[in-house]
């Protein structure tokens, strides 16, 4: 059904009212209420389309409607400068940063059109271990189960169990149970069972879905900063020390040798204080001699936040209003560290 043309300006005007909206709301938070605190955004894919699967991914519509109002709302920094800024007390009204993880194509091929659209600059921490070709594990287990025959997945051979999957809920739904099941298993159990689950589900999985070398090139000569992400994403806080070291400064030193400049930022993989990463991380990463570091606790940045611990969040909501809402909780909440 065709809406009519009255209808049509009716919804483009409800549209733009929820725009407005949604600003007033963001910027009745001003340095004197909040005392310039530094929100910082984490995405990690922004799809050509919504993923009926994977629902929380960022689709190119949403991204750009969301940059967009994110730049008429607040300050949009670099990083190294919103850093300045927390060190020396000397934020604008309301700034944001833009982070992005893990190095996935689309970032280059979909998100940085929309960023350099919107003058808006980004950072993107790589996990190197997976660029020209790689796949990390969870999108191993996604594609398996996406692409899956039939309407069951047995995998109790495994230990994993047996999964409905006639509908696009269900297979969701075992998605999400598989990942918990693997996520915090050693990283060599978790590549042996995933490597196992391949071979129980014989599908063609794709070898592109994370960014070429040239392509991390491409975002740092557009002037985005990179930032490490180890080499294989691992959870530092299961590792031994000489090894997630080892991870963390590999990371690094691969990512120097593409962009040919000194890598200053990182983001802890996973990122949850006390879980994923531990004091003795938050010193190594600080001895290998990055200037800063961003995990995914909650909260908005102060003057007296740890650099090394910085808070992030993820903007799961996709309407402009619960958006506002999302990013003007976040910058209320209180910060975890280890």
């Amino acid at each position: 059904m065709q809406l009519s043309e009255s209808d049509h300006s009716a919804t483009i005007n409800s549209k733009a009212n929820l725009l407005l909206a949604s600003r007033a709301l963001l910027r009745l938070f001003s340095p004197g209420v909040l005392g310039g605190r530094l929100s910082i955004l984490i995405y990690h894919r922004v799809l050509a389309q919504q993923d009926p699967v994977f629902l929380d991914e960022s689709d190119a519509e949403t991204f750009d409607r969301q940059i967009g109002q994110l730049a008429a709302c607040f300050n949009i920094l670099p990083l190294d400068d919103a850093i300045q800024g927390l060190r020396n007390g000397k934020l604008p009204a309301r700034p944001a940063c833009i982070t992005f993880d893990d190095g996935y194509a689309d970032n280059a091929e979909i998100a940085l059109p929309i960023l350099q659209k919107h003058r808006v600059p980004a950072t993107f921490f790589v996990a190197t271990g997976f660029l020209d070709g790689g796949r990390m594990f969870n999108d191993t287990v996604i594609e398996l189960i996406r692409r899956a025959p039939g309407s069951t997945v047995d995998l109790e051979s495994l230990g994993l169990g047996k999964f409905s999957i006639g509908t696009v809920p269900e297979r969701r739904q075992a998605i999400s149970q598989l990942l918990d099941k693997l996520k915090y298993l050693p990283s060599e159990s978790r590549q042996s069972a995933v490597e196992a689950m391949s071979t129980l589900i014989p599908v063609d999985l794709p070898r592109n879905l994370m960014m070429t070398s040239s392509q991390v090139r491409e975002l740092h000569n557009a002037g985005m900063e990179i930032g490490g992400h180890t080499v294989s994403h691992p959870i530092l806080a299961k590792m031994e020390n000489s090894a997630a070291c080892a991870d963390i400064a590999n990371g690094k030193e691969v990512l120097e040798s593409i962009i040919r400049a000194p890598v200053r930022f990182f983001a802890y993989p996973n990122g949850k204080p006390g879980r994923d990463y531990l004091p003795d991380h938050v010193r190594m990463v600080e001895k290998l001699g990055f200037e800063a570091a961003v995990s995914t606790a909650h909260g908005a940045a102060r003057k007296d936040s740890d650099l090394y611990q910085l808070p992030r969040f993820t903007p799961w909501d996709k309407g402009p209003v619960r958006f506002a809402l999302r990013m003007a909780r976040n910058m209320l909440k209180t910060v975890e560290t280890v």
